[in-house]
């Protein structure tokens, strides 16, 4: 093994394919984990980052938002997938300037995702500026004094500020605060292209845009449907929980586009049996469901259990719950009377057996929990199709018990916690008022830009100053070719980053790369002494997490300090704010915090004790609703489904086994059976007979969107068990066939589960192509 960068990059041609397989984890997780992170960190590192992961005094995973057990937690607190998030932070593999001086923006703007992620970490702050061909090094002084310029010179409304999940609670709070002192609610989040839908249909329903449910309510759950969700791949740690639910008697019905392993069964790699043994069954029922027919199906459920209520009085409905608790239930029943089961058996894909086997089984739970994940959010009638799910919930009284609620299953560690923490472009006025208060600014009060609106400010050369405090903006949004071009016309852009990735490449006419603490690194350069910062999961739990590795280079500095020094420097010393004071001790921050956001008082003790502690949820606390009717809401949403035009196929785009988010960890994407390559659709066999084409032929992709095309070449057609109807490709690859206009009614999410391609053979450049 070696711990040396990779020289190679991907090439396509090395693409292999096999056998989907049908369980999850096991052994060979286990082998892969560990060879991952001593691939990139050797053997002691990677053992003293992974044995302190999810710990109670440890780092929280940099991974998923998957939350840990209140009680006992095993010595191995992580996933292989977790492990190779470790494993690319913690990596002694360095970007220095002497790297910056080798490579030209030129050269790597050639190379793939995969490669510049590997490079290693970044070792020093670097820049670069009109008609420079590389990247230099700059001291952080000048860095900051460069940004206080650049803000300074523009107006407030042309300066973005961008973050990505991975964010902490009092970095993201220091930012938000920065950017609203500047005057600007620009505060995009990758939160607007995943679970933006869930907020949008949660809030108006039942009043919070949060799940409801808690770790043991999933382990005590009578019955589980998993949603448009590939937990084994984007979650594993939540095979552990369906497999506790399991062995309590409870079922689980699995609901999604394509088979994946960890639907159906689990290897638990920290069990004898789950190593060496056949795992454990998970799904009851799998109902390959078209993309985009879930709103049919909700609806179908609907119906049947509103018919088997009528034929069995009080058999389904929870009368007292409905009654004391809910609005609008009599004109859902008059909605959800009469079905097409014809149109529902074309919309979803599903016969109506199917359906009615799954109804039965939520008629006779008494406790349910609906996940899901980006499989529901990223559809035009996404919002819709979530408020669905919450009728059902409603019908039966699924909220504030046991065992029971709802469960968006957020994929970015801490995604929520930033949200939580005022990383909002549509912030209360409740918030802006307490920030108003404690901090004696004047908020902004307009609407800012979301990740969607940034994009078209991109395009239209209203921005001046775009800052990202992590994330890879230019691969993660749609319409990629419109963007980076864009993005190369803007004066400046700030990335604070960990590694190289492509939105460092596709930079500013000034741009400046900062490089920052990772989650796993010790935080110790404060008057005070060592740092801790603060995360929420998935499940609103708020606990500490604390780095147990020596950075790799003495020049990195901690998010909190970075956003500090750019509000100084912009703001200047004497600005109202004391931000050096939050920079040097993290629990003044967290004093400012506790009385600015709700749940958070006494915010330094209550960290401090065993678990953390949880944040209110007056749906699952109280079964009280905070709606602006002060009741939860039944909601009537026409019927509406993905149909694509003649010849077209609809595409969703979905990650590897090797991959998270636009970070590529390797290329076996091995429960898929993918491997070696990326660009690739996954299509039914019947599809690409009907279409012409045959296994492995390489097609350029044209998607069509009112009117509109866009197009990515040189993708292998593969031969896979998908819905007939539907293809699939890997995000960020087809995110180049993303029109920016395609998106998520109410919350604007893209929709990257939406879109309608056609395929024409490729021919080698200069050959004549046909329209």
């Amino acid at each position: 093994m070696t711990r040396r960068a990779p020289i190679e990059d991907i090439n396509e041609s090395n693409l292999r394919v096999k056998k989907p397989k049908n369980s999850a984890a096991g052994l060979e997780a286990v082998a892969v984990a560990l060879e991952r992170g001593i691939a990139q960190a050797g053997v002691t590192r990677t053992a003293r980052a992974l044995l302190r992961l999810n710990q109670r005094d440890g780092t929280d995973c940099p991974g998923c938002a998957w939350p840990e057990s209140q009680g006992h937690r095993k010595t191995a607190e992580f996933c292989e997938n977790g492990a190779k998030a470790v494993a690319e932070e913690s990596t002694v593999r360095t970007v220095t300037p002497a790297f910056w001086a080798e490579h030209s923006i030129a050269e790597l703007a050639t190379k793939t995702e995969y490669w510049l992620g590997n490079q290693g970490r970044i070792t020093h702050p670097v820049v670069i500026r009109p008609g420079d061909t590389h990247y230099s090094q700059i001291t952080w002084n000048d860095a900051f004094e460069l940004i206080g310029e650049k803000i300074r010179a523009t107006t407030p409304d042309r300066t973005v500020f961008y973050t990505s999940g991975r964010t902490a609670n009092e970095s993201a709070f220091l930012y938000q605060l920065f950017a609203r002192s500047i005057g600007t609610n620009n505060l995009p989040d990758c939160s607007n292209m995943c679970h933006e839908s869930s907020g949008s249909a949660l809030n108006p329903t039942i009043g919070i845009g949060k799940g409801t449910v808690s770790l043991d309510d999933i382990h005590n759950a009578q019955l589980i449907l998993v949603v448009g969700q590939n937990p084994g791949t984007n979650h594993p740690r939540m095979l552990s929980a369906l497999k506790e639910c399991k062995d309590n008697g409870g079922r689980i019905v699995a609901v999604n586009p394509l088979p994946e392993a960890g639907l159906f069964n689990f290897k638990d790699p920290q069990s004898v049996s789950g190593l060496i043994g056949d795992g454990t069954a998970l799904a009851d029922e799998y109902l390959q469901i078209k993309v985009g027919g879930d709103l049919a199906l909700f609806q179908a459920l609907g119906h049947l259990l509103l018919e088997e209520e009528e034929r069995v009085p009080g058999s389904v409905v929870d009368h007292a719950f409905v009654e004391a608790n809910t609005a609008g239930l009599d004109e859902y029943r008059a909605a959800r009377k009469v079905i097409d089961w014809d149109e529902t058996e074309k919309a979803t894909g599903l016969s109506r057996l199917q359906i009615a086997t799954v109804a039965r089984l939520l008629v006779d739970s008494k406790a349910t929990i609906i996940c899901w994940a980006l499989g529901l959010t990223q559809q035009p009638h996404s919002v819709n199709t979530l408020k669905e799910i919450i009728n059902l919930l409603l019908l039966q009284g699924n909220f504030g018990k046991p065992g029971a609620g709802a469960c968006p299953v957020r994929g970015h560690s801490n995604v929520q916690g930033d949200r939580t923490m005022g990383i909002w472009e549509k912030p209360k006025e409740s918030l802006l008022a307490a920030l108003d208060a404690e901090f004696g600014i004047q908020s902004p009060r307009a609407h800012g830009l979301d990740s969607v609106d940034t994009v078209e400010a991109f395009e239209n050369d209203d921005i001046d100053v775009f800052v990202s405090m992590g994330g890879n903006f230019a691969l993660a949004c749609s319409d990629t070719e419109a963007l980076e071009a864009a993005m190369q016309r803007v004066g400046l852009t700030v990335h604070v980053s960990t590694k190289p990735n492509r939105s460092h490449i596709m930079h500013g006419k000034t741009s400046l790369i900062l490089p920052t603490l990772g989650r796993t690194d010790t935080d110790d350069k404060h008057p005070g002494g060592r740092q801790v910062l603060s995360v929420e999961d998935s499940m609103s739990v708020v606990r500490t997490t604390q780095g147990r590795l020596d950075p790799v280079s003495e020049h990195l500095l901690a998010e909190p300090v970075i956003v500090a020094r750019m509000a100084s420097a912009t703001l200047g010393e004497d600005h109202v704010i004391d931000w050096k004071a939050m920079a040097d001790d993290y629990d003044v921050i967290r004093d400012r915090i506790s009385r600015v956001i709700p749940g958070f008082s006494d915010f330094n003790r209550r960290l401090k004790t065993k678990n953390g502690f949880v944040l209110p949820n007056p749906p699952r606390d109280t079964r009280s609703f905070a709606t602006d009717i002060g009741r939860a809401r039944f909601t009537v949403s026409p019927l509406e489904y993905l149909t694509p035009p003649p010849g077209h196929l609809i595409l969703q785009t979905i990650r590897s086994h090797d991959q998270y988010n636009t970070t590529f960890y390797g290329l076996d994407d091995r429960y898929r059976g993918i491997s070696g390559g990326r660009r690739v659709i996954l299509i039914h066999e019947d599809d690409l007979t009907e279409l012409g084409f045959t296994d492995r032929d390489l097609v350029d992709v044209i998607s069509t969107f009112r009117g509109e095309e866009r197009r990515a070449n040189e993708f292998r057609l593969v031969v896979y068990p998908t819905p007939r109807g539907c293809a699939a490709a890997y995000f960020p690859e087809a995110n180049a066939l993303m029109h920016r206009e395609l998106v998520a009614r109410e919350s604007n999410t893209p929709g990257y589960k939406a879109m309608a391609v056609r395929f024409i053979a490729h021919e080698p450049a200069g050959v004549p192509q046909p329209s």
